[in-house]
């Protein structure tokens, strides 16, 4: 299995928005993504320069209910 290698922020949310997740608002430098008709919510942080680490992305991909392998399909598409 690959493993998760750190992402820009931009390539994460737009990996999540192909599942139906949307961003509702960001406060500071920190987004909030939120599926349509669930109460799903996942916060990002958007910090310019950095990007979002492997730790932070395992997270953010279980909370979303994603495999691994889902993930990483979705962000090859874009």
């Amino acid at each position: 299995m690959p493993k998760i290698k750190p992402l820009p922020h931009r390539e994460l949310i737009r990996a999540l928005e192909k599942t139906g997740f949307r961003i509702v608002r960001q406060k500071g430098s920190h987004v909030i993504i939120m599926m349509n008709g669930h109460g799903t919510r996942i916060v990002i942080p958007a910090h310019p320069g950095k990007d979002v680490k492997p730790g932070l992305i395992r997270a953010i991909i279980k909370e979303a209910g994603l495999s691994r392998e889902k993930f990483l399909k979705l962000l090859k598409e874009t």
